[in-house]
């Protein structure tokens, strides 16, 4: 894989300056919409939530935002990903190269959005007056983490756009009930129920995103270093899920070209 995307290094780097030109083109603001849709997001979610969760959570905006910020990443990664194929269709049924070129541009031209949108995230850190020290490099290993686990999820999601075009519905249903189970906007600690004689607080850890942004939050707000069992779980959802998609990629690959 190391060896095709070299020879092809051309090609992508044109995918990905397509790709995330394509998104703003014949937009006046341009590139700035990366800067200014999740600060309007956030001031939306910050002026409906604050008033019922917010009241007693020092740092509510900053702790919002990091939900915000990392969820608003894998949504737009994996979507734009599920298209990958399909979208590119008119060029990889005519020339033959890696399928897989298609879905890593999306993911790339993603990845720029979101450090454009670390930027805006780190100017309210300051503004808000949260510490900030050495710790904050820790945040590099859940972002590797999402990385290859919106990777994993593209591979899967591309794979049974092709085939079964109701994909796009059943997901969009699936990350609006996701993201509400991801504690964007509300605090899990202040659950007391118990469910199966297990805390409800420690089930939210089954669902990957709340992991990648639990460990945001511990480093940014509480300037700490996540547990190991955090970093495990980190990890193992991404290479996981990896897998899945590499499997499932690479098994439905040679059928592709009869369905897109």
């Amino acid at each position: 894989m190391i060896q095709k995307l070299k020879k092809y290094k051309f090609l992508f780097e044109e995918l990905v300056k397509r790709d995330f030109n394509q998104k703003y083109k014949r937009t006046i603001l341009g590139v700035f919409w990366s800067l200014l849709s999740p600060l309007l997001q956030l001031l939306v979610m910050s002026f409906v939530f604050k008033e019922f969760f917010g009241r007693s959570m020092e740092h509510y905006t900053i702790y919002l935002f990091c939900g915000n910020l990392l969820f608003a990443y894998f949504k737009e990664s994996t979507l734009g990903g599920m298209n990958a194929l399909t979208s590119n269709a008119h060029i990889f049924t005519k020339v033959n190269v890696p399928k897989y070129l298609f879905l890593f541009s999306k993911n790339v031209s993603s990845l720029i959005n979101f450090g454009l949108t670390l930027v805006v995230f780190a100017i309210f850190v300051i503004v808000d007056k949260v510490p900030i020290g050495v710790h904050y490099f820790s945040l590099i290993y859940p972002i590797m983490c999402l990385v290859v686990f919106n990777l994993g999820c593209g591979l899967i999601l591309s794979a049974f756009f092709v085939f079964f075009r109701d994909t796009k519905y059943l997901y969009d249903i699936f990350t609006l009930l996701l993201m509400y189970l991801s504690a964007i906007f509300y605090d899990t600690s202040t659950m007391k129920r118990v469910l199966f004689g297990i805390p409800v607080q420690k089930w939210f850890y089954l669902n990957p995103m709340y992991c990648y942004i639990t460990y945001f939050r511990t480093v940014v707000l509480h300037g700490q270093i996540p547990s190991l069992t955090l970093h495990a779980l980190c990890a193992g959802y991404a290479i996981i899920v990896m897998l899945i998609g590499a499997w499932t990629y690479r098994h439905y690959n040679q059928k592709f070209l009869y369905y897109v």
